[in-house]
C-alpha cells in the first residue's frame, strides 16, 4: 500500500487527485488530505439545494462534486480526510466497518470512545465527527471520509443551511447531524498535524507492504489537468445536478416577484415570473432570454447585460432581479 500525505489544500485539486490515483493506479493508496473551507457534494445531488448560496459567495468557498454518492460535506483546515482505494473482489470491496476500523483505532488508543454508528458514521457520544462514502470503479473501491478535528461550527452550520423548500427535485437530500469535533474529547490537547501523523504512523503498522510514495511531477501534471477539465468546472460541480424545479420570490421596491424555474443538466429548461410588480414591456421577453441559459448568476447577467430591467419591473435593478433566481 502506498502511503501519501498531498500538502495541498485546494478542493478542486484534492478531489481531482483522488480520481487519478483511483484511475491510473493499479496499486492500493492511502492518503490524508485536507482543504481550504470548501462544500463538497455527493455525485447524485443537486449543489444549489445543499448550499447557503449567499454565504458561499460572501466566503469564496467552492463548491466540488466528488464521485462517490451521499451527503453533502463541509470542508476546512480543521477537517482531516483519509481515502482508501484498494483493489479486491467486486463483491467484497464495499465495507464501511473494514476502512473506518483504523480511525477508531487510533482515537481509542487515545482515550476516545469513538463508534461505528448507523450507515456510515463515526461518532463520540452519539456526535458525528465522521461521514463516509464509497465509490466503485471496475475492481477499486475508493472509500473516503471526513474528520472534524477542529473545525469552525458556525461556519459549518452557515454553508449548509439552505431552504428545505426553495427546491423540488429527485435528488438524494443530505440529511443533517448532530456534529462534534474530536479535539473536544482528547485528555490531552493535540494538534492536527500531529493527528494526522498518529493515523499514519498506524496504517503504516498495519500494512506490511505499506510505505511512503511521493507524487511525481508526472502526476502532478495529470492530476491537473483532471482538475482544470473536471473538477474546477462548473459542468461538473453545478451542470451535472439532476433535473430540478425552483420557486422563488424576492421583495422589492417595485413589489414581489415571483420566479417558477425548472433546470436541466444546470441549463433552465423553463421560466415563468409572477407577481404584483408594475411593468411598461412584459416579463415573458425576459422569459424567452433567459431560456437555455445556465441557471448560475454570471451567465444570467451576461444573457440581460444589454437590458433595462427597469421596464419589465418598475423600480427593480438587475441585482435584486438575479438574486430571485437562486
Amino acid at each position: 500500500m502506498l502511503c501519501v500525505y498531498y500538502p495541498s489544500n485546494d478542493a478542486y485539486f484534492n478531489l481531482a487527485t483522488e480520481e487519478y490515483l483511483l484511475k491510473e493506479f493499479k496499486e492500493d493508496f492511502f492518503t490524508l488530505w485536507r482543504n481550504e473551507p470548501s462544500i463538497i457534494v455527493g455525485k447524485h445531488q443537486n449543489a444549489l439545494a445543499e448550499i447557503n448560496l449567499d454565504f458561499v459567495r460572501q466566503n469564496n468557498i467552492k463548491v466540488v462534486r466528488r464521485l462517490s454518492g451521499g451527503g453533502t460535506v463541509f470542508h476546512d483546515l480543521g477537517n482531516l480526510n483519509f481515502t482508501f482505494i484498494v483493489t479486491g473482489e467486486s463483491n467484497q470491496l464495499v465495507d464501511f466497518h473494514k476502512y473506518t476500523q483504523p480511525i477508531l483505532d487510533v482515537l481509542r488508543k487515545l482515550g476516545v470512545d469513538a463508534r461505528f454508528e448507523g450507515r456510515n458514521d463515526l461518532t463520540i457520544n452519539g456526535l458525528k465527527f465522521s461521514g463516509n462514502a464509497e465509490h466503485v470503479y471496475h475492481n477499486r473501491i475508493l472509500h473516503h471520509g471526513t474528520l472534524l478535528f477542529s473545525s469552525v461550527m458556525t461556519d459549518l452550520s452557515s454553508a449548509l443551511n439552505v431552504d428545505p423548500l426553495k427546491f423540488t427535485d429527485k435528488a438524494v437530500k443530505s440529511v443533517r447531524s448532530r456534529v462534534t469535533n474530536i479535539s473536544g474529547h482528547l485528555h490531552d490537547p493535540l494538534d492536527i498535524m500531529t493527528f494526522k501523523d498518529l493515523i499514519m504512523s498506524h496504517i503504516m503498522e498495519m500494512y506490511p507492504d505499506a510505505r511512503p510514495y511521493a507524487l511525481t511531477e508526472a502526476d502532478l501534471a495529470g492530476i491537473q489537468k483532471l482538475c482544470d477539465g473536471k473538477y474546477s468546472t462548473w459542468e461538473w460541480n453545478f451542470g451535472y445536478s439532476p433535473k430540478y424545479n425552483l420557486q422563488r420570490f424576492v421583495k422589492t421596491a417595485g413589489g414581489k416577484i415571483e420566479f417558477d424555474l425548472n433546470v436541466v443538466n444546470g441549463i433552465i429548461d423553463g421560466i415563468k415570473i409572477f407577481g404584483d410588480f408594475f411593468n411598461t414591456r412584459e416579463p415573458e421577453e425576459i422569459e424567452s432570454m433567459l431560456l437555455g441559459c445556465r441557471h448560475e448568476a454570471q451567465a444570467v447577467r451576461d444573457r440581460l447585460r444589454d437590458v433595462d430591467i427597469g421596464l419589465y419591473f418598475t423600480r427593480v435593478n438587475l441585482d435584486e432581479f438575479i438574486s430571485g433566481l437562486f
